[in-house]
């Protein structure tokens, strides 16, 4: 799968940046020393001004690329669900088991991520870490509604409905598809911070994980 995925291109949203940053050096630098950056000092500290000190370059030129940093944050976050679902569409494509199908679609959207050596410029290990505690704020603004009309978050909606479909091909009398769907892949980012941060409220840690968590939670539900 890592020599098919070295061939694809992640395709984002063209209204979240204004130029797009995977067409030159510069850009590239901007989205592999952001997430450095933001993993550093938190997004809330984060600004273009710190950015262009890291990468030696002006502050207005990573405007050329970012209108803001909460539109860089959708963009990764964009990115992040797009590599996300190109490996669910492979680990399940020849999969006929509806089961085995939805158990591997679990374990992609919540395992533990490792940096994929196809993407020189960007490092998954650390960007997933930005998205266990940032993905939720960039649904949580005022603008959600509008953001959702231009699309910024399709590609993760896209992820959670391919889930939604395994569900049902499980247990097409099962209610509430779509809530599980949305809980499975929403909650492993909240477990994933939990096991983090406050060990004492989660059951997940590295003997029993993320994924065996919502494996055997689904498993109990469907049958």
């Amino acid at each position: 799968m890592q020599n098919i995925l070295s061939n694809i291109t992640i395709s984002v949203n063209d209204k979240l940046y204004v130029k797009n940053p995977e067409t030159s050096d510069l850009g590239k630098k901007i989205i592999e020393q952001s997430i450095l950056l933001i993993d550093e000092i938190g997004f809330e500290n984060f600004t273009f001004k710190k950015l262009g000190e890291k990468i030696n370059s002006n502050e207005s030129s990573i405007y050329r690329y970012f209108e803001s940093k909460h539109k860089l944050m959708l963009y990764l976050s964009s990115w992040y669900w797009g590599w996300i679902e190109y490996k669910l569409v492979f680990a399940t494509n020849n999969v006929s088991n509806p089961l085995e199908k939805l158990k591997k679609a679990i374990t992609i959207v919540t395992e533990k991520v490792e940096d994929d050596s196809n993407t020189l410029h960007i490092n998954e290990s650390i960007l997933n870490k930005i998205i266990i505690q940032e993905f939720t704020k960039t649904l949580l603004t005022k603008e959600v509604d509008e953001e959702n009309k231009e699309g910024f978050f399709i590609v993760y909606k896209r992820i959670i409905n391919r889930i939604i479909e395994f569900i049902t091909e499980v247990n097409p009398n099962y209610t509430f598809a779509k809530s599980l769907a949305s809980s499975i892949v929403e909650g492993a980012l909240h477990q994933h911070f939990l096991k983090e941060h406050l060990k004492s409220i989660t059951s997940c840690d590295e003997t029993n994980t993320v994924t065996d968590f919502y494996i055997d939670l689904v498993a109990k539900i469907l049958k």
